[in-house]
């Protein structure tokens, strides 16, 4: 991206944090083929986000929860907000008795048309997710990796070279489709309720309206600070269902880094985390982390210092995105160690 100047023409990109479990679940509540979707509680209308959940066989379901890491709480926590999400009263019977076999937690990239960078570069190419492909009101990424990459192949056995790509994709049928709906995410960006009506909007006219919303600021950049924020009060829940916590949540994910390894997560200046992000955003990486992997501790001289618990890591990368200083870089871990995601 630096280097060339790949988003030079683009809004900044857009992501949102997703948690996925998988439950296994008393004979007789499960209806193969049966799916729900939500969206709000228990956010509030400044909070973009909602749930899924997919009915399989054998008993078991999917059960997820997304929220846009454009949110400007300091204080607010996806993965309790998860937690809370499923004591709803139309959740908390269908889960109760039942056994979370595997949980994980990924950052979707969500920008859309807007924040595509441009795909292609001397020797390489950007497809899939890496392009910003996913389809975010159909919630659908995979048909458009595949078309992405089929197109790619194309494009080099046709042509030998990168260049030219980036406009071909564009005007597929891969992304024409997600022209069509550039509009639905960056409306969200002003509240719910507006998000709302300009996606029926957008329904209506089949993506044909005539204006493209422009998402102006880095996720990271709308973060508020805490005198800036009132935050409201959430009532989190008291755990009745599992995982009880987070670390729980991160055994779930069978996520495995060699303790010796070097240090896969790098924090630029580790004194602003200690001094100024204390008394500034009071330390949101504590917040928006859902594997507890960051950690204020004491530092034995009255004052906080800042604990990295790398091995906790599920590589939802969302340190990298959402730490309002963007001091913090996920590199990928030596030996392909993390979690491991068989099942989800």
């Amino acid at each position: 991206m630096t280097q060339f100047k790949l988003d030079a023409e683009a809004c900044p990109q857009s992501y949102s944090l997703g948690f996925k479990e998988l439950w296994q679940l008393p004979a007789g509540r499960v209806d193969p083929g049966f799916i729900q979707h939500t969206m709000g509680w228990p956010l509030d209308s400044a909070v973009y986000g909602g749930s899924f959940m997919y009915h399989l066989d054998n008993d078991r379901v999917y059960l997820g929860f997304v929220v846009g890491l454009d949110y400007e709480d300091p204080r607010f926590k996806p993965f309790e907000a998860f937690q809370q999400f499923k004591h709803h009263p139309q959740v908390k019977p269908l889960l109760e008795g039942g056994e979370v076999i595997a949980a994980g937690a990924r950052t979707i990239v969500t920008g859309g048309w807007q924040s595509i960078p441009k795909l292609e570069m001397p020797g390489a190419l950007l497809i899939g997710d890496s392009g910003g492909g996913v389809n975010l009101p159909k919630i659908k990424g995979v048909h458009q990796a595949i078309r992405s990459g089929m197109l790619a192949a194309e494009h080099l056995a046709e042509k030998g070279v990168p260049a030219g790509f980036d406009a071909r994709w564009r005007a597929s049928p891969g992304g024409q489709e997600l022209r069509a709906v550039r509009n639905f995410k960056p409306g969200f960006k002003r509240g719910m309720w507006f998000g709302m009506a300009n996606s029926a909007l957008e329904v209506v006219t089949g993506g044909h309206t005539p204006w493209t919303l422009k998402s102006k600021v880095a996720d990271y950049e709308r973060l508020k600070k805490l005198d800036e924020y009132p935050s409201p009060d959430r009532g989190w829940v008291p755990r009745a269902l599992p995982p009880r916590d987070r670390v729980a949540s991160v055994f779930l994910a069978s996520t495995s880094h060699d303790e010796a390894q070097p240090a896969h997560l790098k924090v630029l200046d580790t004194s602003i985390c200690s001094d100024r992000c204390t008394k500034e955003y009071g330390n949101p990486c504590q917040n928006f982390c859902p594997a507890a992997v960051y950690e204020m501790v004491d530092n034995g001289a009255g004052g906080k210092r800042l604990q990295i618990n790398a091995a906790n890591c599920v590589h939802c990368k969302a340190c990298d995105i959402k730490d309002p200083y963007a001091i913090i870089t996920w590199t990928t871990p030596e030996g392909g160690s993390g979690p491991n995601y068989p099942s989800l």
